[in-house]
């Protein structure tokens, strides 16, 4: 029986370039039996189609563009009855890209989508946040608080590097203007804990900022958050901890606190930044410092490598 497929393209993702992507892409959806494309073009847009698509009864929703585009689209899908959310497909043409990543998906864009239009599904797990105003909203890879969402931040007026390297200039530059520790109270369903601390990052997937391992054993279909917190330390150990966060090897070091947990709640003393799959959730002038997280389990299906 042929499938209902809704494209949803961020024409701006890769500074622009996914268009000229899409363009490319055309003969293999035509192959495919077809799709009905949309394109976005204000924020959170890709979650309004996206909840769209599910309503009109399409069988998936493929999209295109970087982690921003898939975790708006993951948003709106969440907001329909899971018997009525259709099959998540990623071509990934943004700067990161770790959602992807993450479930397999090849690099390449043509190859991402003979995958997504041929492949099978399986369930993945998906976080909730919910801040102390009670905003909601979900993420499929990765919260972080402090430094790197701070790094989120900056890298998005970077006018001109782009992928990796747009992440490494505004780690740096993070780690030379943005040196501010926070007092973070938590609660998990196994433990409590306070700590002074420059990032804390709760993950779905390991892998944020296009190569950063935060959280090398996470599995984002084992129904749990792993998460990596730097205590407050100086500006040289950030900068020495930068390589083992490349390369996943930071566990080893006393600055660094890992865990699990199914639920999670913080309060910090001053104002938190966060960002959630790389999306500004919090920014500079926010004043809010008290935030709960929730894994569901098996909530969403993709289609993986």
């Amino acid at each position: 029986m042929p499938r209902k497929v809704k494209l949803i393209l961020n024409p701006m993702a890769d500074m622009g370039g996914a268009w000229r992507v899409a363009n490319d892409l055309r003969p293999i959806i035509v192959e495919h039996g077809g799709a009905d494309w949309s394109g976005t073009v204000y924020p959170t847009h890709a979650t309004e189609l996206a909840k769209q698509a599910a309503l009109d009864g399409y069988d998936m929703v493929i999209a295109m563009g970087g982690d921003g585009t898939v975790h708006e689209v993951v948003n709106g899908l969440m907001q329909v009855p899971a018997d009525k959310r259709p099959v998540l497909g990623v071509v990934p043409v943004g700067s990161g890209n770790d959602f992807a990543h993450s479930i397999g998906v090849p690099p390449r864009p043509d190859h991402a989508l003979l995958q997504a239009l041929r492949g099978e599904p399986s369930l993945v797990d998906v976080g909730l946040m919910t801040d102390e105003n009670g905003r909601q909203e979900y993420f499929d890879n990765t919260v972080g608080i402090g430094f790197d969402a701070v790094v989120t931040i900056r890298s998005h007026k970077l006018p001109v590097v782009r992928g990796f390297l747009m992440y490494l200039t505004a780690v740096i530059q993070t780690i030379l203007l943005n040196h501010d520790p926070v007092l973070m109270k938590v609660e998990t369903d196994g433990e409590n804990w306070e700590q002074e601390a420059l990032m804390f990052t709760l993950c779905n997937g390991g892998r944020e900022g296009g190569g950063f391992t935060i959280a090398p054993d996470a599995k984002n279909d084992d129904g749990i958050f792993n998460y990596a917190l730097v205590k407050k330390c100086s500006r040289l150990m950030m900068f020495r901890l930068v390589p083992e966060f490349m390369n996943g090897t930071h566990a080893r070091f006393p600055q660094i606190k890992m865990g699990t947990c199914q639920t999670f709640s913080i309060h910090a003393d001053r104002p938190m930044y966060i960002h959630a799959d790389g999306e500004i959730f919090t920014s500079f002038g926010s004043n809010l410092k008290g935030l709960s997280f929730e894994i569901l389990p098996k909530a969403l299906q993709v289609v993986r490598g």
